[in-house]
C-alpha cells in the first residue's frame, strides 16, 4: 500500500488577473508550492497566476494549469538534484 502524503480539500482563493478578480481551488500544498516558487522569481504569487493564465489553453481551466505548472517545475527541480 503506498505511503499518502499529508492532504487537504482544496482551499478557494481570490485573485486579481487582468483586473478582474476571480477565485481559484487548489490544495494547500499546490498553494505552498505556488508561493515558493513565484518567491524563487522574485515575483508576487499573484503575478506568475497571471502569467500562467495569459499562457493556458482555453480549454484548460485555470486551477489545472497551476497544478500542472507547479508539477512541471518541482519535476523539473528534482532532475537538476535540487
Amino acid at each position: 500500500m503506498p505511503d499518502l502524503p499529508a492532504m487537504s480539500p482544496p482551499v478557494k482563493r481570490s485573485v486579481t488577473i487582468g483586473g478582474h478578480r476571480t477565485s481559484v481551488s487548489l490544495e494547500d500544498a499546490f498553494w505552498r508550492e505556488l508561493r515558493d516558487i513565484a518567491k524563487s522569481q522574485d515575483e508576487t504569487a499573484a503575478a506568475l497566476i497571471a502569467a500562467i493564465d495569459s499562457k493556458r489553453p482555453p480549454e484548460v481551466g485555470l486551477a489545472t494549469a497551476l497544478r500542472l505548472y507547479v508539477l512541471s517545475e518541482v519535476l523539473k527541480r528534482q532532475s537538476r538534484g535540487a
